[in-house]
């Protein structure tokens, strides 16, 4: 998939001094951030929707001494 991003320019001129000094393709950096950090953004934004989803009342919400209960953990 090709996709085009527009960069502050300081932030450019990281990635293209980076992407110099290592010999290694802007896109190779690039791809590396968005797998690493892919990871931490559904993290949040996922978890951030379905807070919102409780705030509305939408989300079914388990108070955690019936989930012990249920397993049989006590108090």
């Amino acid at each position: 998939m090709t996709v085009s991003i527009r960069l502050d320019p300081l932030i450019e001129q990281r990635l293209d001094n980076l992407a110099h000094m290592t010999g290694r393709a802007k896109s190779y950096y690039l791809r590396e951030l968005i797998e690493s950090g892919l990871d931490d953004l559904e993290d949040f934004y996922l978890a951030d929707a379905t807070m919102e989803r409780v705030r509305k009342g939408q989300e079914v919400v388990i108070d955690s001494s019936k989930v012990r209960g249920s397993l049989g953990l006590g108090h």
